[in-house]
Formats: C-alpha cells, structure tokens, sequence
C-alpha cells in the first residue's frame, strides 16, 4: 500500500516505511525495508520535490523478489500520483472558479 500527499513545491520529497511484525523476522523486514528504500531512491529521479510518500508493506512482500517487489511499488506510485494530480487540478480549478465568480455581479 502505498500513500501519497502534496507538500511544499520548493520541500524535498519524504519517505516512510511501514514493515510491521506481520512480514515477518527482523532479518524479512529490514530486508524488505532495504528494498523499498531503494526503489524509492530510484523514484526520487522522477519526483524530486514536493511530495510525502508513505509506503506500507505487506506480508505477501516478505516473499517477492525484487524486481516483483520494485515493479509494484512503480505501479502503486504511478496511481497514487495520478489520483493526486487529478485532486490537485480539480482544486486548483475550483480555486480559479471561486476567484473568477467574485468580480461578477449577480443578476
């Protein structure tokens, strides 16, 4: 699972992780927490700054590999991403709505 929110533009971008004891050991999910640092390491070439993204891992992702494990955070990212943007342009497009309605007299 994976979580996503718009911070400050000029903000570098955040990650957290969550590996709870259901995935498994220690040793499981600090592997697994290795594995999703770096893939967020290699998404932080494509969204620098202004984001917090908080990934949850869950117990199937003890047993992934990595290129499983990688090419589902891509996915979970790429639609977190979308979703966000589409909230962001639909409050954008109210914001620029409301401002545009003020000037106008009402009949």
């Amino acid at each position: 699972m994976l979580y996503t929110v718009a911070i400050a533009a000029d903000e570098p971008s955040r990650f957290g992780f969550i590996v709870s004891k259901s995935v498994g050991n220690a040793v499981v999910r600090n592997l697994v927490k290795r594995r999703l640092r770096e893939a967020a390491a290699l998404s932080l070439q494509e969204y620098p700054a202004g984001f917090a993204i908080v990934v949850r891992a869950l117990p199937a992702s003890a047993t992934a590999s990595w290129d499983q494990l990688s090419a589902d955070y891509k996915a979970a990212l790429e639609s977190t991403m979308k979703r966000l943007d589409g909230r962001l342009s639909r409050a954008a497009s109210a914001a620029s709505t409301e401002i545009q309605q003020e000037g106008t007299p009402r009949a």
